[in-house]
């Protein structure tokens, strides 16, 4: 691809699509719904029509299948998934190789938003039923509601709340400017849900301050 003209927003390794996950994507999806606990990667980037030659690289180097391809103004997304781990790494192997970048260059995930909203009233639940496109927010449930850029990085965050808790994924927005999470349940599964979520998301910005640890190794 010859020397790099983007920048590398968000790069993210999901082992095992959690179903909800994998169901909401279908949902939204433009090309190839993936199977609940199919392996996925997320790469995002800017500007946003560079992520043609990406995807391109990833398609022609492995088996994955493309699941979603966004162009926006000014970030471009896709999400590509498989079966098997393996050769969901090795896309994004050969996308860093043929670009030159570790996954480690990837941009610092920043929290706008994090926060529980605790027994919400029946007002509250409906208007999140009513603006979102999965679950539904049920009166005295919990609500966990946090927003990050860049926005792919919820996608990694969504699918380690839903390991963790028995909640119900509400909404989610991993392309654009700013990502958005919405996530419902009892109040201590809401909990443990934002915890594992903040968790993987800490986490993901230790490996690139120190440039340790790799998704795809």
């Amino acid at each position: 691809m010859g020397e790099k003209n983007f920048e590398l927003r968000t790069l993210i390794f999901l082992d095992s699509l959690q179903p909800q996950l994998a169901q909401y994507i279908a949902k939204e999806n433009r090309v190839y719904d993936p199977s609940e606990y199919d392996a996925a990667l997320f790469i995002e980037i800017a500007p946003a029509m560079e992520i043609h030659p990406l995807t391109d690289m990833a398609l022609k180097n492995t088996k994955v299948r493309l699941g979603s391809l966004v162009t926006e103004r000014q970030f471009g997304m896709m999400q590509v998934h498989h079966a098997d781990q393996g050769e969901v790494k090795e896309a994004g192997s050969a996308i860093l190789r043929e670009t030159g970048l570790s996954e480690n260059d990837r941009a610092e995930v920043k929290l706008l938003t994090n926060k529980v909203i605790r027994s919400v009233q029946q007002d509250h639940a409906i208007m999140f039923t009513g603006t979102t496109r999965g679950n539904m927010v049920v009166a005295g449930e919990s609500i966990l509601i946090m927003e990050a850029t860049p926005a792919a990085y919820l996608a990694i965050a969504c699918n380690e709340a839903l390991k963790a808790a028995e909640v119900k994924l509400i909404d989610i927005k991993p392309t654009g400017a700013t990502g958005r999470l919405l996530i419902s349940g009892k109040e201590s599964e809401v909990d443990s849900a934002a915890e594992a979520a903040t968790k993987v998301l800490l986490k993901l910005n230790e490996m690139k301050k120190n440039g340790s640890g790799f998704q795809l190794s």
